[in-house]
């Protein structure tokens, strides 16, 4: 398994997103080859604007690992991050980070590009047109 196998694990996490009417952002974490941890955005169910997938799956990674450092394993988000997201992957001292498309407009690069831990890794642009599309056509099908 491979970071085109993980991340689409977070493709699969997107779509359920987008059929609750979430915006269609998914992630895995993923710990000696096996994933810890899947979540994706809950913001609407949950009314609560810090609930993005990042957030729920370091949760859900911490509470699988019992501790709130996540140094040996990588999380896989079909968007690059935003600046809270990257404060919570720095927190948790992540490994590394691999994302598919780039958020121009709100992703801790334009805002907070040394935001994350200093030892983290960062793959970018795995499935990015695939990651882009899936939000292109569920900002389309909202207007």
């Amino acid at each position: 398994m491979d970071d085109n196998f993980f991340m689409r694990q977070a493709l699969v996490e997107a779509r359920h997103a987008a059929v609750m009417g979430e915006i269609p952002i998914g992630a895995v974490v993923v710990s000696g080859g096996q994933i810890i941890a899947r979540a994706h955005n809950l913001t609407e169910r949950l009314t609560d604007v810090t609930a993005h997938a990042e957030m729920q799956a370091i949760t859900a990674a911490a509470t699988a690992l019992g501790g709130k450092y996540l140094t040996d394993c990588t999380l896989y988000v079909t968007v690059e991050p935003c600046v809270m997201c990257a404060g919570a992957i720095a927190w948790a001292q992540l490994g590394r980070l691999v994302f598919g498309a780039p958020d121009e407009k709100r992703g801790y690069r334009r805002f907070a590009p040394e935001a994350l831990h200093p030892k983290t890794s960062v793959e970018m642009g795995v499935f990015q047109e695939e990651c882009a599309e899936l939000m292109r056509n569920f900002f389309q099908q909202k207007r």
